[in-house]
């Protein structure tokens, strides 16, 4: 996924596309992967349709290579559309196959597992992009087929024969929400406004931390601490959420997120870096948990609701960076950061009013059953 926006200003050098056309093309990646997600996953949850990780993996991979000997800008689009589409059958299928490797006391912890290898690979993709790029140029990207080969066999030796067939557990008492639309409705809201606090950060930090005084390598050091420091947050998420409650860690992550950002904003040196690495943790600390309760709430749906919460989510959050955009061109960079911490608190709201079972700060002292049946 990251190999596309890496290569950017070499197709811009090298093919001479505009920076509207190399836009587009990761637009158009970006809308086809997001919104075909919960297609594929009700699909999958419906009619039985899935194509296994494997083979999806394999689809991105080779469309992904070979952009690098195409000068073509409609065949590169067409590239692009194709292998967002092998990522889009990606995500719901191996997401309900880790859905069925969880029990209820594990679900945070293993879902924390697998969306912060999405994460490492996220990281690592640019830095192998670039080395390709670097030795052999564009076609160099053809040498990106062998790890996805690797990988293709990997997952057809490794992953239990049959498991296509195994029943997702009981999630517990959530099984009481008597419509789970509702429910992850609220949850999905919510995910909406988290995923536009992260990228908006992600796009505008490194910016104006360079406005600040910092030198560009700086400014880019920064941010991948931060971003390190979710990757961190998302596996101690995981595995607090298990103990405490998925619903109890959403809102104390997110809320968690909205004074340390200020005290970055207001302060310098030293404690302002420590502030965004604990912004980092707390905010990226909610993903997976966020993923495990929609899998929960929708136990019989999880490809749909696996499509909807890194699909939908995620594209829509992106969308909202534009508004900080706006709020850039029209005041400041430092106003359009500063605005960064408000979809964080209307994600708070979100998640306190979805109907999901308090586990630790429930009211009913009969235990976890009165309090799903309580509070749903």
């Amino acid at each position: 996924m990251p190999v596309l926006p890496a290569i950017l200003p070499l197709l811009i050098a090298t093919n001479g596309y505009s920076y509207f056309a190399a836009g587009l093309l990761i637009t158009a990646y970006n809308i086809t992967s997001s919104f075909t997600q919960p297609v594929v996953g009700w699909l999958s949850d419906t009619r039985g349709f899935s194509i296994s990780v494997s083979i999806s993996l394999l689809i991105s991979a080779v469309f992904i290579s070979l952009m690098g000997i195409t000068r073509d800008y409609m065949v590169f689009m067409a590239f692009a559309i194709l292998a967002a589409l092998g990522h889009a059958c990606f995500h719901p299928t191996a997401l309900s196959l880790v859905s069925r490797f969880c029990s209820p006391e594990n679900r945070g912890r293993i879902t924390s597992y697998f969306v912060v290898g999405g994460n490492l690979g996220y990281a690592i993709g640019p830095l192998l992009t670039g080395v390709v790029v670097w030795w052999f140029g564009l076609p160099g990207l053809l040498l990106l087929i062998i790890p996805a080969l690797f990988m293709t066999v990997a997952l057809r030796v490794l992953l239990p024969a049959g498991l296509t067939t195994c029943r997702i557990p009981d999630p517990g008492p959530v099984k009481t929400v008597r419509s789970p639309i509702r429910p992850f409705l609220v949850l999905l809201a919510a995910s909406i406004f988290r995923a536009w606090a992260i990228f908006a950060a992600m796009t505008y930090l490194p910016s104006y931390l360079v406005q600040q005084g910092y030198s560009l390598i700086a400014a880019t050091t920064i941010t991948t601490f931060m971003l390190l420091a979710g990757v961190a947050g998302q596996v101690v998420g995981g595995q607090v959420s298990d103990r405490i409650g998925r619903k109890e860690f959403l809102i104390l992550g997110l809320a968690g997120a909205v004074p340390s950002f200020y005290l970055f904003f207001f302060t310098s040196g030293i404690l302002s870096i420590f502030a965004i690495l604990i912004f980092g943790f707390c905010l990226w600390s909610t993903f997976a948990v966020a993923v495990a309760m929609g899998h929960e709430l929708m136990p019989g749906n999880v490809g749909l609701a696996s499509g909807m919460m890194l699909g939908v989510a995620i594209g829509f959050g992106g969308l909202g960076v534009a508004v900080n955009g706006i709020i850039a061109d029209n005041y400041s960079l430092a106003a359009a950061l500063g605005t960064i911490p408000i979809p964080c608190i209307i994600a708070v709201i979100l998640m306190a009013l979805v109907p999901y079972p308090w586990k630790t700060w429930r009211r009913d002292p009969a235990g976890p059953a009165g309090a799903g049946s309580k509070n749903l």
